[in-house]
């Protein structure tokens, strides 16, 4: 079984909003797009810019690298637009009790 990393309260964690937590050598960003809580490294695997910087649209469920304009989908890590080619890694997302937290492996 993959360990599991606490984020935070859900409550702390609305519609719209994102946060950052690190685990072992990289951070992963938790997103909540409208009420489903999506996680992804929190690096562009164009230019390793980290995301937390970047604009953030929970309707398209959508984040983009401040570096070079690189839009990438929360749900797959697929990159939506060049430069960026190559996902990034997503994590399972659960919530136990009020505490969400990321699977990670």
């Amino acid at each position: 079984m993959s360990p599991l990393v606490d984020v935070c309260p859900l409550s702390e964690l609305p519609p719209g909003e994102r946060r950052t937590i690190a685990w072992e050598d990289f951070e992963i960003g938790v997103f909540n797009c409208d009420g489903e809580l999506l996680a992804m490294e929190d690096r562009c695997s164009h230019d390793d810019g980290d995301f937390s910087d970047g604009e953030f649209v929970p309707e398209r469920c959508a984040v983009e690298c401040p570096r070079h304009g690189s839009w990438f989908d929360l749900k797959t890590g697929k990159p939506l637009n060049l430069p960026a080619y190559v996902p990034v890694d997503t994590f399972p997302v659960s919530v136990e009790g009020d505490m969400i937290r990321v699977e990670v492996d």
